[in-house]
């Protein structure tokens, strides 16, 4: 039976949160509500809980996961950063937009695309998840919440745990998100010398990047 964390969606209680960092320290897979619609998280470093993560949603090492970042620092220390993609990336952090670039050492090989060394990044404005990161005091692994054979995200925590109580350690509770899915942007071509490539138009405006 998985853990039900309601929390203030302005002001999450810290008590709370706390529990649910103890269970992703254990290898927990969480349901978190985010910008765009609610996602599984895991520990970065647990390769059990990526798997788990992975089996939940049914994607192989070719779909693209993506790290949730606390900031632009945090984020530049697991992917390869020259300073255009760090100017873009500042215009648009935090902010509903994920990013795919090349994946620094930091990041476990096991879980960047196996054939283009890449990782999805985002550094997200939800208030919620933005606590549960700074306790967590690293990055998460994420993935958007859409059960196989279906085509949109589940949105209501209830319905999450009820569909998912024997797949994960907890659900956070902070209500219903947008459900308009973040804009990604490829900027692998800015590392030799090309241009961002969009690769999903979403929330994240294109205009303030140039795009």
């Amino acid at each position: 039976m998985s853990q039900f964390f309601e929390v203030h969606p302005e002001n999450p209680q810290s008590r709370l949160l706390k529990q649910a960092v103890q269970l992703l320290e254990r290898g927990g897979v969480l349901a978190v509500p985010t910008d765009s619609s609610y996602a599984l998280v895991c520990h970065l470093d647990d390769k059990a809980a990526a798997d788990r993560l992975r089996r939940i949603r049914q994607v192989d090492d070719k779909h693209h996961l993506t790290l949730l970042c606390r900031d632009l620092s945090e984020l530049a220390s697991y992917a390869r950063v020259d300073n255009r993609q760090y100017r873009l990336l500042k215009l648009a952090t935090p902010g509903p937009y994920t990013f795919i670039l090349e994946a620094s050492k930091e990041v476990p090989r096991r879980v960047s695309h196996p054939s283009r060394k890449t990782i999805g990044l985002r550094v997200p404005q939800h208030k919620t998840l933005r606590a549960l990161l700074d306790l967590h005091d690293a990055p998460l692994l994420a993935t958007t919440l859409i059960l196989p054979d279906e085509s949109e995200p589940l949105n209501d925590a209830h319905d999450i745990r009820e569909r998912l109580e024997h797949e994960l350690a907890g659900v956070i509770d902070a209500g219903a998100c947008a459900l308009e899915p973040t804009t990604v942007v490829d900027l692998t071509p800015m590392g030799t010398g090309g241009e961002p490539e969009v690769v999903r138009t979403g929330q994240g405006p294109l205009a303030p990047l140039g795009l």
